[in-house]
């Protein structure tokens, strides 16, 4: 019998990005990459110090898993962005046993609030956290590509190479969130991170079977599950080198070495 999970979402968005972006005219396009690429660094550090993962996703939107995480700290994360930024960010959280649907309640949460691109919504900070007593494990599943460097890098030109791979995680996503609530995120190289409810063994069989006959990609996951999406990630990380090793497809719960 299966065991529930419990995922807490945060949607963390940009201000008003857009008519800023524009304003009063148009701002460098790498200048814009720049500031992206360095609010996702700052982020992901902020959060993952507090054992959380955050994906970028559109950049202006990101994604964060923050079991463990809670309102104050959201509080001081979004504080820090608006004393170092030229943008202020809106952070929406919710919690669900599926992580699309924590997803849902998270942005609709910012929704109400009023839209992206209005200029008198900035700095909401809306959401439910799990208390102490009501948290649960979430499970999370790491892919990668069957011997990506042998088919792909060291065979076709960067760019197709990019094709394959993002073909693989297109499928991925899609198959994942359609048949289970689950998030998927490319999270660069070969490597794909899910968030996931909790599902048996034959439903990642099924996801890496799909893929093979969908984009002719072969991968292979490794499943964990945790308090934290550290916790959970790095167990599935584990696991993930268990398929490596033993030439497997799917493995469920590695067990981290001592010391980690």
């Amino acid at each position: 019998m299966l065991t529930v999970t419990t995922t807490q979402v945060t949607l963390v968005q940009i201000d008003n990005y857009g008519p800023w972006t524009t304003t009063p005219e148009p701002r460098r396009e790498m200048d814009l990459q720049t500031l992206q690429s360095r609010l996702f660094s700052d982020v992901a550090q902020f959060l993952g110090h507090r054992d959380a993962y955050v994906f970028f996703t559109r950049f202006d939107n990101m994604i964060a898993v923050t079991n463990g995480v809670d309102g104050a700290a959201h509080a001081s994360l979004q504080e820090s962005i608006g004393n170092r930024y030229p943008v202020s960010v809106s952070l929406g959280t919710a919690v669900a046993e599926r992580p699309v649907d924590a997803l849902e309640a998270a942005n609709r949460r910012l929704q109400t609030a009023g839209s992206a691109q209005d200029e008198s919504r900035t700095e909401v900070l809306a959401g439910e956290y799990l208390s102490e007593t009501d948290r649960s494990d979430l499970q999370i599943a790491h892919f990668d590509v069957v011997n990506a460097t042998g088919k792909y890098t060291d065979q076709l030109n960067e760019f197709d190479t990019f094709i394959n791979i993002e073909q693989a995680y297109g499928s991925l996503m899609r198959h994942l969130r359609e048949a289970h609530g689950a998030l998927s995120f490319f999270v660069g190289g070969d490597n794909v991170v899910a968030v996931c409810p909790d599902l048996p063994e034959s439903a990642f069989s099924s996801a890496v079977a799909h893929v093979a006959d969908d984009v002719d990609v072969e991968l292979q996951v490794g499943v964990g599950r945790g308090a934290s999406a550290h916790e959970a990630g790095f167990t599935a990380k584990h696991a993930l080198e268990d398929c490596r090793h033993d030439g497997t497809s799917v493995e469920l719960f590695g067990a981290p070495a001592a010391g980690d």
